[in-house]
């Protein structure tokens, strides 16, 4: 099991797999709780524009997503809380835009992009060194922003009245959880790609709902099993030889699926 170890590449994927699990487990329950599961799907497919961006033009492909990512979802916000449109409306209308940018600048590419298939589904031996200081980087600065304001987010989340009346503004915490979130999807789409990202901001969150007892062990055990998922998603991509986007999903829902039926089973029996 081990000798996977004595292969770069693989270390970069479980380090960058890693954190950016912890980092998706955490946002992802609040993702869940405010009824914002769309939002990552949104903003994942939407990036495609930056990244079609960066091909094109030969810049840093993560940083340049990152950057179209934010735009995309203070977009999103925008759209919401400053018009009549709806939530899924908003989603929509940034996600197709985005999707139709990103095929016009790719359509503006020469040749076959072989870097952009990685992007749309995931693929471990394109995780790079650099790549995998990004994530780090990043993944650390989001974790330790949301250390700090975590009770803040977290009263906004379940009584923005109560938070404004305290001296709280639920806007610039909002705003920021859609900045964040949007820079996670980001962080994560090379290592499930564009297509799948938002099933492992999802599903861990789903999953930890159906055993949960208060917000903080939801969120507890949000963080672990995105990190099981991901971690047992690579090692079987590694060793059956399959992608390794689609494999980390697959082990996502198998998750689920089994811990439903326990659940159902043990309500049963109670």
């Amino acid at each position: 099991m081990f000798e996977l170890f004595h292969y770069p590449f693989m270390i970069r994927a479980l380090v960058a797999g890693g954190i950016v699990a912890i980092l998706l487990g955490w946002l992802g329950s609040f993702i869940v709780t405010r009824n914002m599961s769309f939002v990552g799907d949104g903003i994942a497919h939407a990036s495609l524009a930056g990244i079609a961006l960066a091909l094109l033009v030969g810049w840093a492909t993560l940083p340049t997503a990152i950057v179209f990512a934010i735009i995309i979802a203070i977009g999103i916000y925008v759209l919401q809380h400053k018009t009549p449109i709806s939530s899924d409306m908003a989603i929509a209308i940034l996600f197709t835009t985005g999707l139709a940018i990103g095929v016009m600048l790719l359509h503006l590419s020469s040749g076959y992009q072989p870097e952009l298939m990685s992007y749309l589904f995931g693929n471990i031996l394109t995780v790079s060194t650099q790549d995998v200081i990004t994530i780090v980087s990043a993944s650390c600065i989001i974790l330790i922003l949301l250390t700090f304001t975590y009770h803040k987010i977290l009263f906004t989340t379940f009584d923005p009245d109560g938070a404004y009346l305290a001296g709280v503004t639920p806007w610039k915490y909002d705003i920021m959880l859609y900045i964040v979130t949007a820079i996670a999807v980001v962080l994560s789409i090379k290592i499930v790609g564009i297509v799948l990202v938002s099933a492992l901001l999802v599903t861990p969150s789903a999953i930890s709902k159906l055993f949960a007892t208060s917000f903080a062990s939801f969120t507890f055990f949000s963080v672990i099993l995105s990190f099981v998922t991901v971690f047992v998603g690579l090692l079987l991509s590694y060793y059956l030889n399959v992608p390794s986007g689609a494999t980390i999903i697959l082990t996502g829902t198998s998750m689920f699926i089994v811990s439903s039926i326990f659940v159902g089973i043990r309500k049963k029996l109670v």
